[in-house]
């Protein structure tokens, strides 16, 4: 029991972190080399699915219009109805009219209904023209509409292809990196990912290379590229904060 908690508890030299980030940058790194074979695919794949979307949408919109539209046209026939009907009714009274105010009146809601009826008659016009006028935007939408889905089915189809033939060694440098992550003490793993996430190439631990940060390429002093040899104390680039390596210690020759 005591050899457990002495193993659990064990001290790692700074030699020791240090290759750990490495092996840790490096398996990283071929996850990320996976990620960049899927290309932009995952991006317009969303891209896609978005429009599509939003092209499915303004289609339902498009079809409530019409229904909306076709409503209307029902109403204003009725209205013709009624102001036929009404027409009809004012024309038998006209025939008893008593006298020439009654006949007025009459005749004035005679004109009247006959100009509610040519104006529904307009209305019923202009909406049979919108109508056409959104069904041939529906018979366009629903073009484009198809287009899209058969991209969408296409590019899903490539992204599919890419993620199980990468599937399988993605998982198992995931696993490894998730075992080694254990031997990382905390602080430093949260400094570990902090600097790659802010890192372009997604490196935070790079070896020096002909005296420079080979993340950066500026120049280091000498007496900081001696502490970086001797492996006793993690040393960070002032120029962009990534952890160094001599080569030796990431089995390179400088």
């Amino acid at each position: 029991m005591a050899t457990d908690k002495q193993s659990a508890e064990k001290e790692y030299t700074v030699e020791e972190k240090l290759s750990t980030l490495y092996q840790l940058q490096m398996m990283m790194t071929e996850i990320d080399k996976i990620k960049t074979l899927r290309g932009e695919l995952p991006l317009e794949v969303q891209d896609l699915e978005d429009e599509i979307a939003g092209l499915e949408t303004r289609l339902q919109n498009y079809q409530t219009e019409i229904k909306e539209f076709e409503a209307s046209v029902v109403e204003q026939k009725h209205k013709i109805t009624e102001s036929t009907t009404l027409i009809d009714r004012y024309k038998v009274q006209l025939d008893n009219v008593r006298n020439n105010r009654e006949f007025d009146n009459l005749s004035k809601e005679i004109e009247f209904q006959g100009l509610e009826i040519e104006f529904s008659e307009k209305k019923i016009r202009e909406l049979g023209e919108a109508i056409d006028a959104k069904k041939k935007d529906i018979a366009e939408l629903t073009e484009k509409l198809e287009g899209r889905k058969a991209d969408l089915v296409q590019k899903q189809g490539e992204l599919e292809q890419i993620i199980s033939e990468t599937k399988q060694d993605e998982e198992k440098l995931r696993e490894k990196a998730k075992k080694l992550e254990t031997t990382v003490e905390p602080r430093l793993l949260t400094a570990f990912k902090r600097i790659r996430k802010g890192a372009r190439n997604g490196l935070a631990v790079v070896y020096v290379q002909r005296g420079a940060c080979g993340g950066c390429f500026n120049k280091i002093p000498p007496q900081k590229q001696l502490d970086i040899k001797l492996r006793k104390k993690i040393i960070v680039c002032e120029y962009c904060g990534r952890i160094m390596i001599d080569p030796e210690l990431a089995g390179v020759e400088d």
